[in-house]
């Protein structure tokens, strides 16, 4: 019985009110044995399965026997709907997560507008960016639990973190920040993957576009937990091999001296291009659902999900500012990548597949975030799959790619200057 009870409260979000109306019957003196046991071992299971935020609402409960099990960490359990079991979140899935939506479309970019500045500026402006961004997303993320106490919920998104924390003129203004970045970064995702798979496979531009929105989108809806998190971690694992390759054929002709090269004065402009390519933190109330509120995996998520991009940009930036160092320091306009590709053969193909799988991880995490975001915003019921949420996200980015095939570059400059980091920092 005492089991039962346990598992059916830890299988669910913690809703308060129901926890504060169940009391056990009085134990007396008449009362058997065997029976009072299992009552006072279920006072003590729900005891441990109530939110620690609660602690100073209440004094605190007495010290656990020596003989009593440990303390749970999470908030509540992930119970799968297939198998009716026990579905803990995975922490290496979740590294993935922030690193798959963090490597995308802005580390394409970041060699153009880094030229001008050089090698040394760039790498000082890409770890004060990273260090912002791991700040913000640790804040964001212990709202997000917070909020999730306070409503015992089993998640929320942005919309009821900035309800809580900012009031009606802070939800507008967050909301109108979040949906604004989301929607450009889709839509420049969109535009460079539907070019990729037209110059590869020759089929015109539209059934590209359509093709890549239907794919991606359809593993997000009908995927599981446990299948989105194995195609991002194929993802990144491509991601690694695919740039491990580039490195190695790119870095043949490494000027070292030319990455001492530096002008702080052309910095600041790097920085709208190099901020957007550190945004991930539309994807931490979808770790803190998945992590079951465990604030300690979370944290560990993000830093160690963000740590593998900052390698990789600094590794990128400065391979191809020390390959080609008659531009690294120019104020030409010219794309340094588009240079090396057309200067051997080899890079081109390598850096098709390494673009295409960046913007794919990106554009999960983007959907699950930005899907996540529109059900709360028109109160949804959790933890149904309604394709609504997804229409939404899928359908107005295709429409405004197909409107404008060369809005790549447009909307990762747009979004990065008026909208990149927003609606994190005020929530």
């Amino acid at each position: 019985m005492a089991s039962l009870l346990t598992s059916l409260h830890c299988s669910y979000p913690l809703l308060r009110p129901s926890v504060r109306r169940i009391t056990p019957s009085p134990v007396s003196a008449t009362t058997p044995l065997v029976l009072r046991r299992m009552r006072t071992r279920t006072r003590r299971q729900l005891q441990r399965c109530l939110c620690s935020q609660y602690a100073g609402e209440r004094q605190p409960p007495p010290p656990p026997e020596p003989d009593s099990p440990q303390q749970l960490e999470r908030l509540f359990s992930n119970l799968n709907q297939a198998t009716m079991k026990h579905d803990p979140g995975s922490v290496t899935s979740a590294i993935f997560l922030v690193a798959g939506t963090t490597v995308g479309a802005g580390i394409l970019a970041i060699p153009a507008v880094t030229q001008e500045a050089g090698f040394l500026a760039s790498a000082v402006i890409c770890i004060l960016c990273w260090s912002y961004m791991v700040v913000t997303g640790l804040l964001v993320a212990e709202v997000n639990v917070n909020t999730m106490c306070e409503l015992g919920s089993g998640g929320v998104s942005l919309v009821s973190m900035a309800m809580r924390t900012l009031g009606t003129f802070g939800v507008r203004a967050a909301c109108l920040s979040y949906l604004f970045i989301h929607y450009a970064l889709l839509v420049a995702y969109v535009a460079r993957s539907s070019d990729i798979i037209t110059n590869s496979l020759g089929i015109p531009l539209w059934e590209s576009a359509t093709l890549f929105s239907l794919a991606f989108g359809g593993i997000c809806y009908f995927g599981s937990q446990r299948l989105i998190g194995a195609v991002n971690g194929f993802l990144v694992a491509g991601i690694l091999a695919s740039f491990t390759s580039l490195v190695v054929v790119a870095s043949g002709n490494l000027q070292w001296s030319s990455l001492l090269e530096a002008n702080f004065a052309a910095a600041p402009q790097s920085i709208p291009i190099i901020a957007l390519s550190f945004v991930y933190q539309n994807v931490v109330p979808v770790l803190c659902t998945n992590l079951e509120g465990d604030l300690s995996k979370v944290r560990t998520a993000i830093v160690a999900g963000t740590a593998i991009p900052l390698a990789l940009f600094l590794v990128w930036d400065g391979v191809i500012l020390g390959t080609l160092p008659d531009l690294a320091g120019s104020s030409t306009v010219s794309d340094p990548l588009e240079l090396l590709r057309s200067s051997n053969g080899i890079v081109g193909p390598i850096v098709e597949a390494f673009s295409f799988l960046a913007i794919g991880t990106s554009y999960i995490g983007f959907i699950l975030g930005l899907s996540d975001f529109l059900a709360d915003l028109l109160k949804l019921p959790s933890g149904q799959n309604k394709p609504l949420p997804y229409i939404l996200t899928l359908l107005p980015p295709l429409v405004l790619s197909l409107l404008d095939p060369e809005i790549f570059f447009k909307a990762l400059d747009f979004a990065g200057t008026y909208g990149g980091k927003d609606p994190f920092t005020v929530s």
